[in-house]
């Protein structure tokens, strides 16, 4: 080989030497994205390459996007429930399926309910946790929130009530025959005659009283040794007979025989009840007539059992009514009626009024306003603000950053349209008095803890049962493994699922059709499961097999 072609082939090496070392040079500009700016080189050949490229000499400097990605996705699916996310700086409340959102998790996982990654839902940057639900002003607005502060005070100092007037029971006489007798005469001749102490109501004649007496007149004129006992036989035979001892005593004092009894008013009133009529014969312990009085009058007020408890037997009762204008009665509290009206949940109070004029009748109607003594300093409510469950009472506190939260409060008495509070709040808080209910359905919506009827189970009691909604849709089996299938299912509107393949879990195997195999068409009835996939109750054919 001459010195000429050995320089040639020389050269040839150092090209190419040189552009492996070029090429190499590129790719690790181009790849490991340096930052640095480094001057063009003056090679025309690599000016396009390098003015769309910077170096640099510092390795430090150097990022290699593909490694810090992986990284951040390793962090990221790292963090679990009560982490702070470094990406957001936010803290993860828990885990959850956008498609379920009332079912949290507290680590990154594939959904048991859609072919998809748990997403993470984070606090607020003010500091709200599950307990809470942050609702923005014109959320507000538009849910016509409206709120109203604790404030202290004493409730009302009466209760008012309507009731109706009706005849003192303590007051009324029955009159009765105590022997066979005849009705002479009456003096009274129809129900609701007004009749005056002591005045004449009816003439009887009873024959047995008469031969009674005619035995004493007799005896009575017998002188000597042994008479005076039998004087006081005789007295004693027209006592057992039913004669009063005052008719007894006008026999004794008149010496002459009395055969009529003249029947009076013991007391002033009116005759409620009359049953006998002139020439009616009358029997021992019949029943004459009924005597009311009317000095006092009884009026029955129907109060709200939550105000029941203000009052007391005894408590002073003012009363008027449209029957008597311009006139008041008084009177007071007779007793509290053992029983409660399960429609209006009212209790009865029996009120005692004074009557002296007659003016009150029975079926009367009155307002009664009822005193009790003032009232110790409490916390009020509005009535609306508190939400009975049915196992709690439960207000809905709003706190600052339009934050809201349930709290469990022990409800005192209510009287008009504020509740006292005995327990549960402080001065100055501020209460939700309207769209409580919305508030919890955002709660529910969002998944979060921040539940009016939220309450944890104790750890010996049973969950009640509950109905679970249930859905129906066509499907394809797609794969049978023991207890589950999966399944191509079109959309469903009322979950709000696109169209999807997804596991569930079949029913026994007694309710299942024969020959299920990948392929068949079946149509499902399926429910919800919490941290599980739906569940199958009914599963049949919707078509025939296709041949194969």
């Amino acid at each position: 080989m001459n010195k000429k072609t050995a320089f040639v082939a020389l050269a040839a090496v150092a090209a190419l030497v040189a552009v492996g070392g070029g090429a190499w040079w590129l790719g690790m500009q181009q790849g490991m994205g340096m930052t640095a700016t480094q001057p063009a080189a003056t090679n025309t050949t690599n000016t396009t390459n390098t003015t769309n490229a910077t170096t640099s000499d510092d390795p430090s400097l150097w990022t290699i996007p593909q490694g810090e990605a992986a990284t951040r996705r390793h962090i990221k699916e790292s963090l679990k429930a009560g982490d702070v996310d470094p990406a957001t700086g936010r803290r993860i409340l828990n885990y959850h399926d956008p498609m379920v959102p009332g079912k949290n998790f507290d680590a990154p996982a594939k959904s048991p309910f859609m072919d998809m990654m748990l997403v993470p839902r984070y606090a607020g940057g003010d500091g709200a946790d599950a307990s809470s639900v942050t609702v923005s002003p014109r959320i507000q607005q538009n849910l016509g929130l409206r709120t109203a502060p604790v404030i202290e005070g004493s409730l009302v100092s009466e209760v008012t009530a309507v009731g109706n007037v009706a005849w003192n029971e303590r007051e009324q006489v029955v009159l009765s025959s105590r022997a066979m007798g005849f009705v002479e005469k009456l003096h009274v001749k129809a129900a609701l005659d007004r009749v005056a102490a002591g005045a004449p109501l009816a003439e009887l004649y009873v024959p047995d009283w008469v031969a009674a007496q005619e035995e004493y007149l007799a005896l009575a004129k017998l002188s000597g040794e042994g008479s005076d006992a039998l004087k006081d036989a005789a007295r004693q035979r027209m006592r057992q007979a039913g004669m009063t001892p005052a008719h007894i005593q006008r026999v004794v004092t008149s010496g002459v025989l009395q055969p009529r009894f003249t029947l009076t008013a013991p007391i002033a009133g009116i005759v409620s009840e009359l049953m006998v009529r002139e020439g009616a014969t009358i029997m021992p312990g019949m029943t004459l007539m009924r005597l009311q009085g009317t000095r006092t009058v009884w009026a029955e007020g129907a109060v709200p059992e939550s105000q029941a408890a203000l009052l007391q037997p005894g408590a002073r009762v003012r009363t008027t009514s449209p029957g008597a204008p311009g006139q008041t009665f008084k009177g007071q509290v007779q007793t509290l009626l053992p029983e409660v009206d399960a429609v209006t949940r009212t209790i009865r109070a029996r009120v005692e009024l004074a009557n002296p004029q007659g003016r009150l009748v029975p079926g009367m109607q009155v307002s009664m306003r009822l005193e009790r003594p003032k009232a110790a300093l409490s916390l009020l409510v509005p009535v609306d603000a508190v939400i009975r469950t049915g196992r709690r009472s439960v207000v809905m506190l709003a706190e600052e950053g339009g934050r809201f939260r349930p709290v469990e409060v022990t409800a005192g008495l209510e009287v008009g349209d504020q509740t006292e509070i005995t327990a549960g709040l402080q001065m100055g808080q501020r209460v939700v008095r309207s769209g409580q209910f919305l508030i919890d359905s955002e709660a529910s919506l969002r998944g979060l803890e921040a539940r009016l009827n939220q309450e944890p189970a104790p750890p010996s009691s049973t969950p009640a049962a509950t109905t679970l909604q249930r859905h129906t849709t066509d499907a394809v089996i797609d794969a049978l493994t023991g207890d589950t299938v999966t399944l191509s299912h079109p959309p469903i509107p009322a979950l709000k699922w696109p169209q999807m393949q997804m596991d569930f879990k079949l029913p026994p195997r007694a309710q299942l059709p024969r020959d299920l195999r990948v392929g068949s068409r079946v149509q499902i009835e399926f429910e919800m499961q919490d941290g599980d996939v739906p569940r199958i109750t009914r599963l049949q054919r919707s078509a025939p097999e296709p041949r194969q």
